[in-house]
């Protein structure tokens, strides 16, 4: 009788996986617990912004469980590296979604790996949030209705540095050195176009493979060209290599150095004389919440601080806001079935860790203020606790202003032959 029920038992399971896709981990899931993937890069270049998720994602977890779970279920984290390459993260996916059944996956510290994933979000009808992708294509021109964007995007980027860069840099020779992929062209292509700078003939470019050990090359092009400003559309490990060659070269004595997209972990691993003077944009930073006294923000950062003994960047802010917005949702919608869960997201205002903001519904964005900043002078980064008080802010703008219109998102689909997907996209909220 004994063989025969472990016959049948994996008869049925095998069945299971044959109708369902699911494995028997699945087929034997608890009922009282709900997986959600995190796809975040643990190893590689972008491992810094890898490790913030996750400690701030397993932060969200531990009070959305002291809360109850989600519609009654704890919540169980699945990890798997992304090592930021997009066939990878497009993998763990399939697997996560299939295996391991989550009805939800995020994180990416690339945007090619967040498009990956989104077009397994899609083909598997689940949901996927993308925590560091600042490509205007996410949400652009690769946007579908099972990917959501928490953090911004190269435009508004692009926009809220314009009009610093356009009042001091006015006319000056630009040189761009870019990650040779789809966030590295986006956030080029923006800031050429909000800089007045669109010819590549008289403002060069050099593109550079992710993961790059040595910049020196395109540095030496850049100073030859005769170049005022410099523009490192890099992230990660490998502008933290830029910055320090280019301070070594002593480029900073001739260029004004602009970094698009910036955050803290970078900053420290160029350290504070490298990266002294030199402008960028982000969406959020540790010191945001005490700046403007965001309750939320402060208690995230203070719990964040007190756990990891530093301050938490805006990967780990955006993994952690993500978590809670996904909770909402599923209890708005009082069930994790994902259209349902959709409907309740679009145009969903909330107030994560700063002043408001909402999930826009013809594109998935998160519509948000963001934040211009220069380093602050090197003796005093040194000074501050953890080395990481490194930004100050010299121009914000509400993501209203800040975000690609639906115009013209509507006209950069059209370009590619992408349309809005449903009938109710035809029109803004």
């Amino acid at each position: 009788m004994k063989k025969i029920l472990i016959v049948l038992l994996m008869l049925g399971c095998a069945v299971s996986l044959v109708l369902s896709g699911f494995g028997c981990e699945a087929v034997a899931a608890d009922p009282g617990i709900i997986k959600i993937g995190l796809n975040y890069p643990e190893t590689g270049p972008y491992a810094k912004q890898g490790l913030d998720q996750k400690r701030a994602a397993e932060l969200a977890v531990e009070e959305i469980n002291a809360a109850g779970g989600i519609l009654g279920k704890k919540v169980h984290l699945v990890l798997r590296d992304t090592k930021s390459n997009a066939k990878v993260a497009k993998a763990n996916a399939a697997e996560m979604y299939d295996v391991e059944g989550v009805p939800m996956i995020l994180g990416g510290s690339s945007s090619a790996v967040a498009i990956a994933t989104g077009e397994v979000a899609l083909q598997k009808d689940r949901l996927f949030f993308a925590t560091l992708s600042y490509s205007t294509e996410t949400t652009g021109e690769y946007g579908h209705r099972h990917i959501f964007r928490e953090c911004f995007d190269a435009y508004f980027a692009g926009k809220v540095m314009a009009e610093y860069l356009n009042k001091n840099f006015k006319g000056r020779k630009y040189f761009y050195i870019t990650a040779n992929y789809t966030w590295g062209w986006t956030t080029e292509s923006v800031l050429r176009s909000f800089t007045d700078t669109k010819d590549t003939a008289k403002y060069p470019e050099v593109l550079a493979e992710l993961g790059a050990k040595d910049f020196s090359v395109a540095l030496r092009q850049a100073r030859e060209s005769g170049a005022e400003v410099l523009v490192l559309s890099l992230f990660g490990r490998d502008m933290e290599i830029a910055v320090k060659q280019a301070y070594d070269m002593g480029l900073k004595k001739s260029m004004q150095i602009i970094v698009p997209q910036m955050n803290e972990d970078m900053a420290q691993g160029a350290g504070p004389e490298a990266m002294e003077g030199i402008i960028g944009a982000t969406p959020w930073m540790w010191s945001v919440p005490f700046t403007y006294k965001y309750p939320r923000g402060i208690a995230f950062v203070t719990k964040f601080e007190e756990r990891y003994q530093r301050y938490p960047t805006t990967s780990g802010a955006s993994a952690y806001v993500i978590l809670h917005e996904y909770k909402a949702a599923v209890e708005q919608a009082k069930t994790f079935k994902t259209k349902a869960v959709m409907r309740a997201l679009e145009g969903r205002k909330y107030t994560g860790l700063k002043d408001q903001q909402y999930w826009r519904s013809f594109d998935h964005q998160s519509i948000q203020t963001v934040y211009a900043v220069k380093i602050k002078p090197a003796k005093g980064v040194k000074k501050s606790k953890y080395g990481m008080d490194y930004f100050d802010i010299i121009a914000t703008m509400k993501g209203d202003q800040a975000a690609v219109d639906f115009k013209e998102w509507s006209e950069i689909r059209d370009m590619v032959g992408m349309k809005p997907e449903l009938e109710e996209y035809v029109t803004p909220q």
